[in-house]
């Protein structure tokens, strides 16, 4: 039977002991390997791996010894409770074996996980799981997680009380990063708040959120918005040490000031602005643009890009002026200009 990622969230949150196999398969390997990680430590438990209760074996076995999966389904255990066979990065020679397991398959057997890469409608591997009546096959695409599949994370890393706020940029936080470096953040959210009953902010997602250099460019470029000229010099003493070009900057501060324009453009103000924004500002960082446009304002923003682009055709230019000196004075001739 085909079934769709809902369909596996369910069964995730809720095994169903009579499926005897389920194929989970898609481009995306570190998105399948996470659903079948799920999966199997569903049907399992936290202490099924050491119990013995997971039996592993790669597609490629299958070819050499067919009979391999068969036995591991009707192997029975030192431990009490459900088992899985799990075939890894299985492909259509491998299908005859796994159609005999699931042919011989029978009520207490260990069930049948199979994760596979991008098949066709026309794999037999993944005909043979949609036409099966007591198996089925999920595709998993590169959507970005689901609300449900948040909620999943937060609830298994024992996050129970979000704000609605919070929720928000979780979701922008997942449109952002691999599914993998998501699932960390989710975690390291948790150990934030061991101990913590309050409900999970916007605040707490801002001080775990992954940073780069990109963020600390963004820490001087808040300073220049905000009229902070006294910040600029030991932020550009950082962040040259980092290996960050002037070049860069003039193309981030150049980004950075033309979302601020986009906002204070916008004939709803700021605020109907920012809720156009694509990809979305979240949290304090929404907060803190939205300050910045109304501080600026148009004609004055217009004038900070001219300053910007000039600078920014000066780097490019045979000019033998130094090029961090050159940016250093722009931004602080922007945060001196705000100031007025």
């Amino acid at each position: 039977m085909k079934l769709s990622p809902r369909d596996l969230a369910r069964l995730i949150a809720k095994p169903d002991p009579a499926l005897a196999g389920v194929l989970i398969f898609g481009q995306d390997a570190m998105r399948v390997a996470m659903k079948r990680q799920d999966l199997i430590a569903a049907i399992i438990g936290p202490q099924g791996e050491s119990e013995m209760r997971l039996e592993r074996m790669q597609g490629a076995e299958l070819r050499r010894d067919g009979a391999q999966l068969l036995d591991a389904v009707k192997a029975q255990g030192f431990f009490p409770g459900a088992r899985v066979a799990f075939v890894e990065d299985a492909t259509d020679l491998a299908t005859d074996a796994i159609a005999s397991a699931l042919a011989d398959w029978r009520a207490g057997d260990a069930q049948i996980i199979v994760t596979a890469g991008g098949l066709k409608a026309s794999s037999k591997l993944r005909k043979l799981f949609e036409g099966a009546r007591m198996a089925g096959a999920v595709a998993i695409y590169d959507d970005p997680p689901t609300r449900e599949d948040i909620e999943a994370a937060l609830k298994s890393a024992g996050l129970q009380q979000v704000d609605a706020d919070a929720m928000r940029d979780l979701l922008a936080l997942a449109r952002m990063l691999d599914p993998g470096d998501f699932r960390q953040t989710v975690e390291k959210i948790a150990l934030y708040k061991y101990g913590d009953a309050t409900p999970l902010t916007p605040a707490d997602i801002a001080e775990v959120a992954p940073r780069s250099t990109e963020a600390a460019v963004d820490d001087l470029l808040d300073a220049v918005a905000e009229g902070q000229a006294m910040q600029i010099g030991p932020l550009m003493v950082r962040l040259q040490g980092q290996g960050v070009a002037p070049v860069t900057l003039a193309i981030m501060a150049l980004r950075h000031f033309r979302t601020l324009h986009v906002l204070c453009s916008d004939p709803g103000g700021p605020s109907a602005g920012i809720q156009r924004m694509r990809p979305p500002l979240f949290g304090p960082r929404r907060d803190r643009f939205l300050g910045q446009a109304s501080k600026w304002g148009l004609a004055r923003l217009e004038r900070a890009l001219g300053d910007i682009i000039d600078a920014d055709l000066t780097l490019r230019s045979a000019s033998n002026a130094p090029s961090m000196a050159v940016m250093e004075r722009t931004l602080i001739r922007l945060a001196m200009l705000v100031r007025r």
